[in-house]
């Protein structure tokens, strides 16, 4: 048998495969699974992201949850989120991460939009850099700002509109953002949006609750017998509440419908709007009374639309002025609202929420008065039927009474019982007379007494623009048409009248300032102005009549130079005091301060 030899054992040939190397295919093998792992892991983590971020419904917490995802997501040493402004232009917040607050206030404001921020702005589509200074909208960095090269910038969209951008710098490892991290950052945003959307949704339903709520207690106020002023500082108070706002004022109409009176003023420069009469043309609240609209304004301190006499916005900034009702249904008043300089703007949301909450407030209002007036209705019929009542069946029979009485006196013989009897019948028309003068007290409708003492007060001053050459300012506060007797009105009248004019006249000022005030007890009017003061040697006919007027009426008057003005508790010292003999104390120049008060609750 014949074949090849074969050879066995160690030293035996060993059979050679060089096209397989199998080394760097296990190494490739390797790395791929390694790569299958890192991206398994960061899928893992992406889904963390989202059900972390989705989890949420408050939405700041919605944005910081999205912008500490976002960081390890693409291994980024700092991340932040700009939300773009209601004008589409600007960033009005932004949330950081990876730069302390120290480091924050160093550094200084945050950015509003511009550069590299402010070309995803204009250009809502992904941005990836690896060196940020490269880019043409590039201008760099403020002092004490970290260095940043690699960038990468992906827009967070909510439907149809860019709801603000994630930028995110300084990949760890001094690596670059690659398409893998813009895929993964897209996606994260994608998610991100339907979480702030839900979040938004979920803010808005809770505020329309708490407006609700707001309209409920007020309504219920109302229909529940309370004053008009309390219902109106309600309005006030929970529209400051709810919208976080810093002041909160209320104006309704004043008689002839003019201007408008500030009935209530809640907050920061409260006092500065407590009483303030507002002509309709230079006021947010005039201007939103007018055209039965809400009227904004980014900055109310230096809006040009408002009058700056007398100041009364210092350190506020954003407000917004909403009728109380509607055009249809006539606008019962104003509610004015400001922030704090620096705060956000009034949204359209807000601004649309705060209108029907007005609007369903002037609904509660007009059905409360309708209530009252219904209830007036019946108060009137009562007394017409206790005035019939009273004339048919009382009166007729005290007459009859009387009639037989006279006709019995001349059947008696004894004087003094005849004299007894006709005092009798003379008693019985005495009580006649005083229950015909009871029924027309009964039969007396109300609401007839003519024009209430706010209008006459704001009347006089406005006829007096035009001699002063400026309108003076005017503020009323407490129950002036109710709490003055007629009489005391007719006297107020007066003494302004005759101040405005001795301003007019004699004063050569620029500003005078008109104050009435009642607390129920008492009635102050203080009148100031800016001019050359009252001189020594000057006429005292006026301020005499002015002095005989308070002393009448149990009160006084104190003049003063301009430095007293505001000064509280000037000429209180005694009712009746007669003060005429310091008329004229107050120095030439600096203006002068009158003030006249007179008591009510004697009266």
């Amino acid at each position: 048998m014949t074949g090849r030899n074969v050879v066995t054992g160690p030293d035996a040939p060993r059979i050679r495969l060089p096209q397989l190397k199998l080394d760097e295919l296990l190494e490739e093998v390797q790395a791929r699974l390694d790569a299958a792992r890192g991206t398994r892991d960061r899928v893992h983590t992406l889904l963390e992201a989202v059900l972390s971020v989705g989890r949420e419904l408050e939405l700041e917490q919605v944005l910081h949850s999205l912008v500490d995802a976002a960081a390890v997501l693409v291994d980024a040493e700092y991340a932040a989120l700009g939300v773009i402004g209601p004008d589409g232009r600007t960033l009005s917040a932004f949330h950081t991460v990876g730069v302390g607050a120290e480091q924050i206030a160093v550094i200084g404001p945050y950015p509003q939009g511009h550069g590299i921020l402010g070309e995803l702005i204009r250009h809502p589509e992904p941005l990836r850099l690896s060196k940020l200074s490269d880019h043409p909208a590039s201008y760099g960095f403020p002092p004490h700002h970290p260095p940043m090269n690699s960038f990468l910038g992906v827009p967070i969209r909510i439907r149809d509109q860019v709801f603000g951008n994630l930028y995110l710098t300084e990949k760890r490892g001094g690596a670059e953002f690659d398409a893998e991290d813009e895929s993964v950052l897209s996606t994260l945003a994608v998610a991100a949006g339907v979480a702030i959307d839900n979040a938004r949704l979920y803010e808005e339903s809770r505020l329309r609750e708490r407006w609700l709520r707001a309209n409920v207690q007020i309504t219920h106020s109302l229909m529940s017998g309370s004053e008009r002023a309390e219902a109106l500082g309600l309005i006030a108070e929970r529209a400051r509440e709810i919208t976080d706002s810093a002041l909160a004022a209320v104006a309704m109409p004043l008689e002839g419908g003019g201007s408008l009176g500030v009935e209530i003023a809640l907050g920061v420069e409260a006092e500065a709007h407590r009483g303030l009469v507002l002509p309709l043309d230079k006021s947010l609240m005039g201007l939103a009374f007018s055209a039965a609209a809400p009227v904004t304004s980014d900055d109310v301190a230096h809006d040009q639309r408002v009058a700056p006499d007398p100041p009364r916005f210092h350190g506020l900034g954003p407000a917004v002025a909403v009728p109380i009702g509607t055009g249809e249904h006539g606008v019962r008043g104003v509610v004015l609202l400001a922030r704090e300089a620096g705060r956000p703007v009034f949204s359209g949301k807000e601004t649309e929420m705060l209108g029907a909450f007005a609007a369903q407030a002037a609904i509660a209002m007009e059905l409360a008065e309708r209530r009252q007036d219904a209830e007036r209705i019946a108060l009137l019929q009562d007394r017409d039927r206790i005035a019939r009542d009273l004339h048919d069946l009382a009166i007729q029979r005290l007459f009859a009474t009387g009639m037989t009485l006279q006709s019995a006196g001349r059947f008696i013989e004894h004087p003094e019982a005849s004299e007894r009897v006709l005092r009798a019948v003379d008693d019985l028309d005495e009580t006649i007379k005083i229950i015909r003068s009871t029924i027309f007290g009964l039969r007396t409708r109300d609401g007839a007494t003519g024009s209430g003492l706010r209008a006459r007060v704001v009347h006089v001053a406005g006829d007096a623009a035009p001699v002063l050459g400026f309108a003076p300012s005017v503020r009323m506060e407490g129950l002036l048409d109710t709490d003055v007797p007629r009489e005391i009105a007719d006297h107020v009248v007066a003494v302004l009248s005759e101040a405005l004019t001795n301003i007019a006249r004699h004063a050569h000022a620029h500003r005078a300032d008109v104050r009435l005030r009642t607390d129920g007890r008492t009635l102050r009017l203080t009148v100031s102005d800016d001019g050359v003061g009252i001189p020594p040697d000057g006429r005292r006919s006026g301020l005499r009549n002015m002095s005989e007027r308070a002393r009448q009426l149990g009160g006084g008057l104190e003049v003063s130079s301009g430095e007293a003005s505001g000064r509280e508790g000037v000429g209180r010292e005694v009712a009746g005091r007669e003060v005429a003999g310091r008329e004229g104390s107050g120095p030439e120049g600096g203006g002068a301060v009158i003030e006249w008060w007179v008591p009510l609750s004697e009266r």
